[in-house]
């Protein structure tokens, strides 16, 4: 298997667990497992981030082009207006 498809997995499993430890934080009443699955989901954090930083040293990964401002500025009228 390629090296860049390896990568690519692993970026996608990572980002599946960090979806899986908002939602057990989020339900979690007992505050000690819930501190403690927040130091996990920092760790999964942190690995993630390496392995994104690796992906783009490598042009493995190349990030969608910056928003303007006026985008950025109607995506924030969008949500200000549906919270109303």
């Amino acid at each position: 298997m390629q090296e860049k498809i390896m990568v690519a997995d692993t970026l996608a499993g990572i980002n599946g667990e960090l979806t899986r430890y908002a939602g057990m934080i989020a339900q979690s009443e007992n505050k000690e497992l819930k501190s403690t699955l927040k130091q996990m989901r920092n760790a999964c954090e942190q690995s993630q981030e390496e392995l994104y930083q690796i992906a783009r040293a490598k042009s493995y990964y190349v990030p969608a082009a910056k928003a303007t401002d006026e985008e950025v500025a109607h995506v924030r009228d969008l949500f200000s207006q549906s919270t109303m």
